[in-house]
């Protein structure tokens, strides 16, 4: 029989246990949304990388929502991986087809990987749902332009002008698509159009000056590149172009300041350094010229032009042994360069070398070549060349650019800093058991083995071992081995003990590495370390393919490791498989590696 107590007991358990249930889902209700509050305060500081830590936890408990997708697809773009962000902008788009801002990213994400016609057709998608946003106009018709259907873009263009007659950048563009045409007077209406409405666009400004520069209109060109310089103080190429319209106004001194400026905004411009270098000839400064040409070279080493100027140079200033030797260079590849073999002869008989002297003199003349040698002609007005017109005749002229390209800024809520440090090509290190256990700020992953974890249930907490990515700090194995000779965690210890050895007999030692992993691989096939620490020594001994196929195996066994994603990358890129490299690097970055992205940026380019 139950009692009354009783009964009231069975009701209170009842309500508790209804009520914890209740609560559970709210609970992991309010982690989500906790996570998604200071995933965006992470992005709202730039702080990508943390960011993107909070939306994979986000992610992992609810694949369905559409915005930790989104959110993280956004880190990924500031972050320069726009494979990462393209794939995440589709996931969430999959959850959420009617999201504007999702189709606008990705189609950002397309433009810089050049696919237009998939950003066009986001483009499309996106303007069914806001007819009315300027920025998606504004976008698609540089796509068309990038694309060279300028038609297409003046037609978009045109809509716009009747939209937002306002708008001065809808002008500038339609002057873009004019001179692509070749329509110089229709281009010059609408650059003036989009002055008169806004005046204070230097790169509008900078467009004007480009279509006098072409029109040989050096004084007008000038007058308006200052306007340009005045509103982009810091661009360096408005100083190397309005150093050749000074150039071309005989106002050599402008032109050297100007050459000067680019370099002090831009100190590895190339056409900074190469024309500078002949000014500064012209001029008499031999010896700046000179280092000029020095710091082209080292861009450059095979550029024959200006190593021929450098050979002038160096003659002229006293070192004719260095100047045969760059002399020599160039007339190697143009044998029948009789300037230079002229100047050669000369700085041999200097040296009193008069046998390769009349061998130089009796080339020349067996030619009958009737010309003035001896003196570096000056410079003079309109004497130019394209930077890819390799004519050895004109190493007097100065160089310009192939093409005057226009800066194009897509409209976009997506600005911000990307990472731009530098990192070197080293590939992340073995994973190795170690007496300490691995931090990071960062990442949340945590290693973990089954034998590993068992032989630490044997042993005091002092000696338990860890399983980190860098250095161990055990050197003997023997305190953990005792008579288990056969375990797939003492094949590990020896093979890690092993590679910690410095020894001058690097292909044993290598070879030693790769005969104990794979005999603890042989112990514990479903070990993912081991196959990453096996992959990395297989790329030791350059042994790529191999190398790949057991990250491969690693990625299958654990998903999640970042590392063997990172050093997959980095083999696929010397493999020169770049877009399997940036996918794997992207996939690094995702989990923690935020060296990752610097490598990214080095596979797109």
């Amino acid at each position: 029989m139950i009692s009354h107590s009783d009964g009231w007991g069975r009701r209170l358990c009842g309500i508790l246990l209804f009520t914890l249930f209740a609560l559970l889902p709210l609970r992991a209700q309010y982690n989500t949304e906790r996570l998604m509050m200071i995933g965006r305060s992470a992005l709202y500081y730039e702080d990508y990388v943390l960011s993107m830590q909070y939306f994979n936890q986000v992610i992992a408990a609810k694949p369905y929502l559409y915005e930790p997708w989104y959110l993280r697809a956004v880190a990924k773009y500031y972050l320069d991986d726009y494979v990462g962000s393209e794939s995440d902008c589709s996931e969430a788009l999959g959850k959420n087809p009617f999201v504007v801002g999702i189709y606008e990213l990705r189609g950002l994400c397309r433009i810089q990987q050049k696919r237009y016609d998939e950003a066009i057709s986001d483009y499309n998608q996106a303007l069914r749902y806001a007819p009315e946003s300027v920025n998606l106009w504004h976008n698609r018709a540089l796509c068309r332009i990038q694309k060279k259907d300028y038609d297409g873009a003046l037609a978009d263009l045109d809509t716009m002008a009747v939209r937002w007659s306002r708008h001065a950048s809808v002008y500038a563009m339609k002057a873009e698509a004019y001179l692509q045409k070749t329509d110089t007077t229709a281009a010059i209406e609408a650059l003036d159009k989009s002055l008169e409405l806004d005046a204070y666009n230097g790169n509008v400004w900078a467009q004007r000056a480009v279509i006098s520069l072409a029109r040989e209109q050096w004084k007008e060109g000038e007058g308006y590149l200052d306007k340009a310089v005045h509103l982009l103080p810091k661009n360096a190429n408005l100083y190397i172009n309005r150093a050749l319209a000074r150039f071309n106004q005989s106002n050599l001194r402008g032109a050297m300041a100007d050459y000067d400026m680019a370099l002090d905004y831009d100190p590895n411009n190339f056409l900074g350094h190469y024309n500078r270098g002949l000014l500064r000839a012209q001029v008499g400064d031999d010896n700046r010229a000179i280092t000029d040409f020095d710091f082209v070279l080292k861009m450059e080493p095979d550029n024959l032009m200006a190593l021929y100027n450098r050979a002038l140079l160096l003659e002229q200033t006293g070192n004719p042994r260095a100047a045969i030797r760059d002399y020599s260079k160039v007339i190697e590849q143009y044998p029948n360069f009789w300037t230079g073999l002229h100047q050669r002869a000369q700085c041999y008989r200097k040296l009193g070398m008069t046998r390769q002297a009349e061998l130089d003199e009796f080339r020349i003349l067996k030619a009958q070549i009737d010309k003035r040698f001896g003196k570096q002609p000056r410079l003079s007005k309109q004497q130019m060349r394209k930077r890819s017109d390799e004519d050895i005749e004109k190493y007097n002229q100065l160089a310009v650019a192939d093409e005057q390209e226009s800066v194009h800024e897509y409209q976009s809520e997506y600005r911000g800093r990307v990472q731009n440090r530098r990192v070197g090509m080293d590939y992340q290190p073995m994973y190795v058991l170690s007496t300490r256990p691995q931090q990071s700020s960062v990442r949340r992953y945590m290693a973990y083995d089954r034998q590993v974890d068992s032989l630490n249930r044997t042993l005091p907490a002092d000696r338990h071992l860890y399983i980190v990515c860098g250095e161990s700090t055990i050197t003997d194995p023997a305190p953990w081995l005792k008579n288990d000779s056969a375990s797939a965690v003492e094949c590990w210890l020896r093979a890690i003990c092993q590679a910690q050895q410095e020894s001058e007999n690097v292909p044993l030692r290598t070879a030693n590495l790769l005969d104990n992993l794979t005999r603890a691989i042989a112990l514990a096939p479903a070990n993912p370390y081991l196959y990453y620490d096996r992959a990395y020594a297989y790329v030791q001994c350059l042994e790529m393919d191999k190398a790949v196929a057991d990250y491969t195996r690693a990625i299958e066994l654990d998903p999640n490791l970042p590392e063997a994603y990172y050093n997959r990358g980095l083999v696929y890129m010397a493999q020169k498989r770049y877009d399997a490299a940036v996918s794997d690097l992207s996939k690094a970055g995702e989990l923690g590696l935020y060296t990752a992205y610097s490598l990214i940026k080095r596979a797109r380019k």
